[in-house]
């Protein structure tokens, strides 16, 4: 699998969604990971495997954003793994917001990034739905912090209410 080169950022990705605030992405990416558990094939659950494995190549310093993209990658496969089209879209926007998280909160993040997507593909090959929903919503709310505390504790940008306020399409 060949390094990720773009960018993933949810303000580039126009959504359908009127207001979502970082809690409810954080449960709606629970349900898309508990329905992508349920519907994991092998082959999802290779790509998985590869993709983390893929981020755990790259060094965290000096290329941080490479690494950070290659982590939140991994958000957008379990969005695949579901087969429907709807959660495909919704961790595509995660995906870019896990993007957002991990690259303020740096590579001190990488560490804790890494031993997460660990438990999720435990869970994940286990077939433990409700485990690996739990280890996101866990994960996502420390980052969330992470990326806070680099921030010095403010809120970023245009988003300070923590509402994801797509562009009107």
């Amino acid at each position: 699998m060949k390094p990720v080169e773009t960018r993933m950022r949810a303000r580039d990705h126009p959504a359908t969604l009127a207001r979502v605030t970082n809690e409810q992405l954080i449960g709606m990416l629970a349900v898309t990971t508990q329905t992508a558990c349920r519907q994991m094939t092998p082959c999802h659950l290779k790509a998985l495997t590869d993709g983390v494995a893929q981020a755990e190549s790259l060094p965290a310093k000096p290329h941080w954003d490479r690494k950070a993209v290659a982590h939140a990658a991994v958000i957008g496969m379990l969005g695949d793994a579901t087969g429907d089209p709807v959660l495909v879209r919704l961790a595509g926007l995660a995906a870019g917001w896990t993007y957002d998280l991990a690259a303020a909160a740096g590579p001190a993040a990488d560490g804790i990034i890494r031993s997460s997507r660990h438990r999720l593909l435990g869970h994940l090959r286990a077939g433990d739905a409700d485990a690996a929903a739990q280890e996101i919503e866990k994960h996502l709310r420390v980052l969330s912090m992470m990326e806070r505390l680099a921030r010095g504790g403010q809120a970023r940008g245009p988003a300070k209410s923590t509402t994801h306020r797509p562009s009107a399409a």
